[in-house]
């Protein structure tokens, strides 16, 4: 039976502008209480970030979203995460894409969300524990890059591995806000579009 709570999370993402339904039918598939502490398991279907261990957040659902939207995924797409985080954004992709790369800098998130995979049957998901920003250049191209932590700058090392009409899609640090920023891959040029503010947890270099 399906969870009130989490319709109704569906139906406000839907009000807020959310309209791929693959991206909806991922979040609903997928149970985010599973990606939260103890504590805060009552507030899963609430549309707001909440804490996990080690300092982090586990994005609001809109967030996890709008920018999985951003996306367009399509099913036979090599997805790479830079920041795995709580586990949940890597999830709902891994419904949406043929493979999903997700690196890790903390060893502790690392080997949480590797338990979490390992208990949803989350088979098409390959894990690192590394600096993310050093990219994971044994698979490159990717089809699709989504960063999870609030970035200065995209080097062009990770510029480097999406494939052409590719999309990366960051959090970037602006004028002291963070924009989501979508890049595009056409003719070997970078085109980028802006869309929400948002707020994320930033994307610090090291593995600890």
């Amino acid at each position: 039976m399906l969870d009130v709570r989490k319709i109704r999370l569906i139906l406000e993402l839907r009000e807020a502008g959310i309209t791929n339904s693959k991206v909806l039918s991922a979040l609903e598939i997928i149970p985010r209480e599973k990606f939260i502490p103890e504590n805060y398991k009552h507030q899963a279907y609430e549309n707001i970030a909440l804490p996990i261990s080690d300092n982090q957040t586990i994005s609001q659902p809109y967030v996890v979203a709008k920018m999985t939207e951003l996306l367009e995924i399509e099913k036979n797409h090599k997805v790479l995460e830079i920041g795995t985080g709580s586990g949940y954004q890597c999830a709902i992709l891994s419904k949406l894409a043929r493979r999903v790369y997700t690196i890790e800098r903390i060893k502790n998130l690392y080997e949480k969300s590797i338990k979490i995979f390992e208990e949803l049957k989350l088979n098409n998901i390959v894990t690192k524990y590394e600096d993310g920003n050093n990219g994971w250049k044994e698979q490159i191209p990717f089809d699709r890059i989504i960063f999870t932590a609030a970035t200065k700058k995209i080097s062009e090392v990770i510029f480097s591995h999406i494939s052409e009409n590719g999309i990366i899609v960051c959090p970037l640090i602006k004028n002291e806000k963070q924009i989501i920023i979508k890049y595009i891959k056409k003719n070997k040029k970078i085109i980028s579009e802006q869309y929400d503010d948002v707020l994320f947890v930033p994307n610090l270099s090291g593995i600890i």
